[in-house]
């Protein structure tokens, strides 16, 4: 990587010559697409329940283990230089107490149970039934996991749905750093609810049976017995105000699967801060006889959306059936079930997946329904014509030779993959024919260290860069290990050549959505210590004709890790204290001087110190430009907003005047927009004070504020205002701070606090 003199490039920003070209035989097309990457996490008890590994749209993997759930989260860490995946790890442990369903008094159902119990014709099956004796011998861990869409936190991040093996259902949220908290006991909910109606069917009459009826105390218990739960996209609702006006309210949906085959969708109003956000509960009866899984149809034609819930059986069938929104703007459902597969032939339904794609014989979108019954999967293609809703279905065979474990879709281009208890993992790839499709076969050939491992569930990454699988050691010289290990590890699905195309191309606009991509691109300027020459070439073409404002957090990040792959990396751990004699003898001095000035005057030390210093003035630059904008953007939300002279509590003032203190920045339109802002605000300044002395705070620095008693604050980088609260939110990648939003703030600015770090696109927790 060779260093030149700074130069004035199209972009605007001053910059090196900081990569070169690359070499004729790339060693990435060498490794192939699937690399192991570390680290390999081992998890602290045995996996549980049925697709242990889920990963959520915000870059968190969820392990369902025998002791709780084990969160690994993805992070790009810019401040640092470890080419390893940066992980910061949580757990949810499984409650101590056991989930008992209230389903009558307490002493009727003591009775009860003493009659069953003592009766020779039923107390075999009844003392058997983990269900009605959770008290009995009960397994404890997770049985399953499901992540909601982004945005149903208080950050605007993802809701973690978790169900345990007593059959007790919980939502989670993690809205502080690394903490989570039980936001929803919905077993408990839903249990107060079917009291205050009698344990009975929704709108039917309570039963005239009590618990001294067997029947009727299995049906009390498997009504509120869930099996799976499937979270919805993120819909809007239009709720009536008190001045008769419309409000449009973010809601999610959660379909928990109950034993009896009963659908429960609960609705939940946007951000889900506790029961106080459930809109509404209803009960659909899906006449499903041994419900096993779950899934949301969602299909979009000609602009108008259509939902429904699909139910697969453990005897075989599986069929869609119709969900009415109420309320729900865009929104529309099937006027009858849909039967995708009738044949009981007894291949129970162990996952569901849709995918939606766009047809391109047909020329409209489809909704592609996948699922695994034993070693098969079922595809069924739908997709609406002027006749209809066609349905297209058929079975792939010789995929393994033992059931499928675990299955997963990738968001982005449809691609399914499957594995078994064998070790293999298959990838299916849909090509589309002229009425049906047809499925393309590889086998994902593991590294060493993973082949031949026994496997037990697999997730890919939100934008399909990384696939997760959790294992264990397989027979070993035809014997059992006595210990069995369960291990997470990591490969790559995509080489960081395609992971840039992708992130070049991006429709999302968004890095931390793509932080899986950002993390390959990333290995490779650490591992090569430059920026491949012909992504910074077309990086630099696209902000020079898009300025787009995306691409330059791309290009800070690109940047920043080229920062860290210059750091030499310390020799000893940085937490650990020195024992070296820190006193210096009078003669000696002399001769560490010299040691110095010769380690000044190695060339090599020189030539790193220059690219380090054209690297930092190139972070400075894309940072300045960045704050520019946002400026720019704040200032037209101020000059939108107030219609006369009026503080904000935004500096307006000090913005204007960092902006135009800038000689060298030559914005028409933010000459414009500054000059009508002064004429509003009159010769008005309204500063800002120090809460300690009560001086003025200049703008003189967009990061923090020092009044002239020296009190320093640290300044918002969405509002610029001065925190001088011993609270605020700080950014994911440590990137800034935010202030918090208070009563007293109009909507635009608490619009403005909601917006994410102006670096690098984290949510500021």
């Amino acid at each position: 990587m060779a260093a030149c003199s700074p130069t004035r490039v199209t972009d605007g920003v001053e910059e090196g010559q900081l990569t070169e070209a690359e070499p004729a035989d790339e060693p990435w097309a060498e490794l192939g697409p699937v690399v192991k990457r570390d680290p390999v996490i081992q998890l602290p008890s045995p996996v549980s329940g049925f697709e242990p590994l889920t990963w959520s749209e915000d870059h968190r993997l969820s392990a369902s283990t025998a002791s709780g759930i084990s969160l690994m989260e993805v992070l790009c860490d810019v401040h640092g230089n470890n080419q390893d995946l940066v992980l910061h790890r949580t757990s949810i442990p499984v409650p101590d107490k056991v989930c008992e369903l209230k389903v009558g008094p307490a002493e009727e159902l003591l009775r009860a149970k003493d009659k069953f119990s003592s009766d020779p014709s039923v107390s075999q099956s009844f003392l058997l039934d983990r269900v009605l004796n959770p008290t009995l011998g009960v397994h404890k861990g997770i049985m399953y996991t499901s992540w909601s869409p982004l945005g149903c936190d208080g950050n605007g991040l993802s809701l973690l749905a978790s169900l345990t093996l007593d059959h007790k259902l919980t939502v989670h949220s993690s809205t502080k750093r690394l903490q989570w908290t039980v936001v929803a006991d919905l077993t408990q909910l839903y249990g107060e609810s079917l009291e205050s109606r009698g344990y009975s069917v929704q709108g039917g009459e309570p039963p005239k049976a009590n618990l001294l009826d067997l029947a009727e105390l299995q049906r009390r218990y498997l009504m509120q017995t869930p099996v799976r739960m499937e979270w919805s996209s993120v819909c809007t609702t239009q709720h009536v105000q008190t001045n008769n006006k419309w409000k449009d309210v973010g809601t999610v949906l959660l379909a928990v699967l109950m034993e009896n085959g009963d659908l429960v969708v609960w609705q939940f109003c946007l951000p889900m801060l506790g029961k106080d956000s459930v809109v509404s509960c209803n009960t659909i009866q899906s006449g499903v006889s041994s419900p096993s899984v779950l899934a949301w149809w969602e299909y979009e034609h000609s602009g108008r959306k259509m939902s429904g819930l699909i139910v697969g059986s453990a005897v075989g069938p599986v069929k869609i059936l119709p969900v009415n929104l109420k309320a729900v703007k865009g929104y529309f459902t099937l006027r009858q079930p849909v039967v995708l597969w009738q044949e009981s032939d007894q291949i129970p339904v162990h996952n569901i997946k849709c995918i939606s794609l766009f047809h391109p014989k047909q020329n409209c979108n489809c909704s592609l329904v996948v699922a695994a019954r034993g070693s098969y999967l079922f595809w069924c293609l739908l997709l609406i014509s002027k006749a209809g809703l066609n349905v297209h279905n058929s079975h792939v065979t010789g995929l393994h030779s033992t059931p499928i474990v675990s299955m997963t879709a990738s968001r982005q281009g449809g691609s399914i993959y499957t594995c078994s208890l064998d070790g293999t993992v298959k990838k299916l790839t849909p090509i589309f024919t002229d009425m049906a499709v047809a499925f393309k076969q590889e086998e994902i050939v593991l590294p060493e260290g993973m082949a031949g491992r026994r496997m037990h569930g697999i997730a890919v990454s939100p934008n399909g860069a990384y696939l997760a699988l959790v294992s264990t050691a397989a027979i070993t010289n035809g014997q059992h290990l006595v210990s069995r290990p369960y291990q997470v590890q990591f490969v790559t699905l995509k080489t960081p050549n395609d992971a840039a195309a992708e992130l070049l191309e991006s429709q999302v606009q968004s890095l931390f959505k793509q932080t899986d991509l950002l993390d390959l691109v990333r290995w490779r300027v650490l591992k090569e210590k430059c920026i491949p020459a012909l992504l910074q070439e077309e990086l630099d073409k696209k902000v020079h004709n898009t300025g787009s404002p995306y691409l330059w957090r791309l290009k800070l990040f690109l940047v920043r890790v080229l920062y860290q792959s210059l750091q030499k990396a310390p020799v000893e751990a940085r937490w650990r204290p020195t024992h070296e004699d820190s006193k210096v003898f009078v003669g000696e001095g002399g001769g560490e001087g010299e040691e110095g000035v010769s380690k000044l005057q190695d060339p090599e030390s020189q030539a790193l110190e220059e690219k380090m210093g054209e690297v930092i003035a190139w972070i400075e630059a894309v940072e300045a430009h960045l704050t520019r904008e946002h400026m720019k953007r704040v200032l037209g939300e101020v000059y939108l907003h107030t219609w006369i002279t009026e503080n904000t509590s935004i500096p307006t003032r000090g913005v204007c005047d960092f902006l135009t203190s800038d000689p060298t920045y030559e914005d028409r339109a933010a000459k414009v927009l500054i000059g009508h802002i002064q004429k509003k605000m009159n010769k008005q300044t309204f500063p800002e004070y120090c809460s300690l002395c009560k001086e003025v705070l200049p703008f003189t620095d967009r990061k923090q504020a020092i009044c002239s008693n020296g009190h320093m604050w640290l300044r918002c980088v969405l509002s610029y205002q001065a925190c001088q609260t011993l609270t605020y939110r700080r950014c994911l990648l440590q990137d800034s701070i935010a202030r918090l939003p208070v009563p007293e703030d109009p909507d635009w600015i608490k619009r403005i606090l909601q917006g994410p770090c102006t670096f690098c696109d984290s949510p500021l927790l």
